[in-house]
């Protein structure tokens, strides 16, 4: 593979670093309340708000359901509104965040409902105020789970940053269109699936790690 090719390479990863890392730190930043909130909001729960909790939960369904692809498309008037165009990486982070949010936020509320309602019952006999118990009590025992759904949520962010290139949107994906499938080079089709593949392995190792350890620290505190 010629110098030229290696550095279409090096661009696109990064570009697709750029697309996943943002997506991923705005999805954690509306994911992790809504899930939360998510997760204390049913009848006699911490913020007990049971229709507002059906209708988030509507909306959080409705948006998984819709196929990453289409969402795109559907949503370019108002990508162009915050990105200004609908072209390119920066553009392509709006869709990516829009459908890690209710991903993230799912992923979240299953790991805090995963805590023992023992905890909290101590907790509020304690005084705990439900923000107390949420920060102090909910996240921190929930932490390995979160850490293995937050690892999910990047893998699923990077085959989205792949699948957003057919639209234009930079990154690998659209390295591999462009040259892999309209040039018919299926030896760069070979090296965006190896790099694809090769950040999933490094990301799922991470946050696999990770997990483990705060698990550790959990167990023997």
């Amino acid at each position: 593979m010629s110098p030229e090719l290696i550095n279409l390479i090096v661009q696109a990863t990064g570009e697709s670093l750029y697309m996943v890392g943002i997506a991923a730190l705005l999805g954690t930043a509306f994911g992790l309340p809504l899930g939360v909130f998510l997760a204390t909001s049913r009848k006699g729960e911490l913020f007990s708000a049971p229709a507002i909790n059906r209708v988030l939960g509507i909306v959080v369904n409705a948006t998984r359901s819709t196929p990453f692809i289409i969402l795109v498309v559907a949503i370019i008037p108002f990508t162009r509104l915050v990105a200004g165009t609908s072209i390119g990486s920066t553009a392509a982070i709006v869709p990516l965040v829009i459908a890690s949010t209710p991903f993230i936020a799912r992923l979240v509320e299953a790991a805090i409902r995963e805590v023992d309602g023992g905890l909290i019952e101590t907790a509020s006999s304690f005084g705990a105020s439900p923000l107390q118990i949420v920060f102090k009590v909910l996240i921190p025992e929930a932490l390995p789970g979160l850490l293995l759904a937050l690892t999910l949520a990047v893998v699923s962010l990077l085959g989205y940053s792949a699948m957003v290139g057919a639209v234009g949107g930079g990154g690998l994906g659209d390295l591999g269109i462009r040259y892999g499938y309209q040039r018919f080079m299926p030896e760069m089709m070979l090296a965006v699936v190896v790099v694809l593949i090769a950040l999933v392995q490094l990301v799922q190792s991470a946050g696999d790690y990770l997990a483990r350890r705060v698990n550790r620290r959990l167990r023997h505190r």
